[in-house]
Parts: structure tokens; C-alpha cells; sequence
């Protein structure tokens, strides 16, 4: 039984992972705004939250729960013309940047932070990427060292760390990672490698 994993109880319900439905949002948005006000993201509060967390490239987007509520959310979504790090593992790897796949959105509830959740919904872009024969990458502010932490801990690869322009007057230090390869003797679709770049 991994850390995610727990056996139910008459109070308590197995955490489970599931792909976001449609009525989900409501719930999403209200644990992305008790992320915000503990952490500070997303850095900038979307004037619609709900299109935030569902943009047009979206390849898939899945909720972890807890006792039954929504306490975590991961997207995954085609390389757009502004992202970063499609570019720089392209560069890395010889590959097309339209090889990649960005995870974004992840995040988890303070009150359900602890037990495997963010990995969990990490590990769930990452197999869906993979299943569709794509690499995934991802970036993060700099000053957010909890997910630094867990991508480095996973195994990601930190690409680069740059400064982007964030409005006329602000500046902000960004990290590029990409995901580990898989093992050679483990199958391209697995979520699980932790093999280096």
C-alpha cells in the first residue's frame, strides 16, 4: 500500500484520481484559491479561473480526492507559442518541440498536502504524455521551492532557470524542467521512471 493509499474506514474514503468532469471546476477553483492565499499561486489570480484551469490545448486534466472532495488538480496540454521548456528539451534532445506535452496547473490543498497527492497527479500527466508518445516538460517560478522540490525528487531534469517579463515593469525567475526518460526496460507509457537525463 503506497503513501496515497489507505485502507477505508467508516469515516474514511481511499484517495483516488480521476479525469476532471465538467462540475468539477466550481470545486477546483475553490481549492486553487485556498492554494493561492497559503502560496501564492498562481503568481496572478486569472480573472477567470475556471478558463484557466481548462485552456483550449488541454489534452487531458484529472482531480485527486480525499474523503470524497476535490483535493488536488493536474492539467496536461499541447506546447504552446510561448512555453519555454518544449524549446529547450528540443534543443536538448533533438527533438520537435511539438513533441512535448506541458503539466500545468498542479496543485494540491494545504489541508491535503503530505500523503502522496501531488506525485500521484504528476505521475498521471506524465503516463498520459507518454501514452501519446510525448515528452513531458514543465515550468515553475523559482521561488516556489515545494514543487522544485517534488520535481526534483521525481527525478525531472532542471533544463534552465530564466527571467521572464511579466508585465512592463516585473520580472520573474522561472525553472524549465523536463521529465526523466524512461528505463529502457520500462514501457514508454509508464508514469514512474526516475532515470536521469
Amino acid at each position: 500500500m503506497n503513501s496515497v493509499e489507505q485502507a477505508p474506514t467508516a469515516t474514511r474514503h481511499p484517495d483516488r484520481l480521476r479525469p476532471r468532469a465538467d462540475d468539477d471546476l466550481e470545486a477546483c477553483v475553490r481549492v486553487l484559491a485556498e492554494v493561492h492565499r497559503a502560496d501564492g499561486y498562481p503568481v496572478d489570480w486569472p480573472a477567470r479561473p475556471g478558463d484557466w484551469l481548462a485552456p483550449a490545448a488541454a489534452l487531458g486534466a484529472w482531480v485527486a480526492e480525499r474523503d470524497g472532495a476535490v483535493a488536488g488538480h493536474v492539467a496536461l496540454a499541447a506546447a504552446g507559442a510561448g512555453d519555454l521548456a518544449p524549446v529547450l528539451w528540443s534543443g536538448r534532445s533533438g527533438t520537435p518541440a511539438a513533441a512535448t506535452a506541458v503539466v500545468g496547473r498542479l496543485f494540491v490543498a494545504p489541508w491535503a498536502r503530505g500523503g502522496g497527492l501531488g506525485a500521484l497527479l504528476l505521475g498521471r500527466a506524465v503516463e498520459e504524455a507518454r501514452d501519446r508518445g510525448l515528452h513531458p516538460v514543465l515550468d515553475v517560478v523559482a521561488s516556489d521551492t515545494a514543487a522544485t522540490a517534488l520535481y526534483e525528487r521525481l527525478g525531472w531534469c532542471r533544463l534552465a532557470t530564466v527571467d521572464q517579463r511579466w508585465g512592463p515593469s516585473r520580472e520573474v525567475s522561472v525553472h524549465c524542467y523536463a521529465a526523466p526518460l524512461p528505463t529502457p526496460s520500462e514501457p514508454p507509457s509508464s508514469g514512474s521512471a526516475v532515470r536521469r537525463l
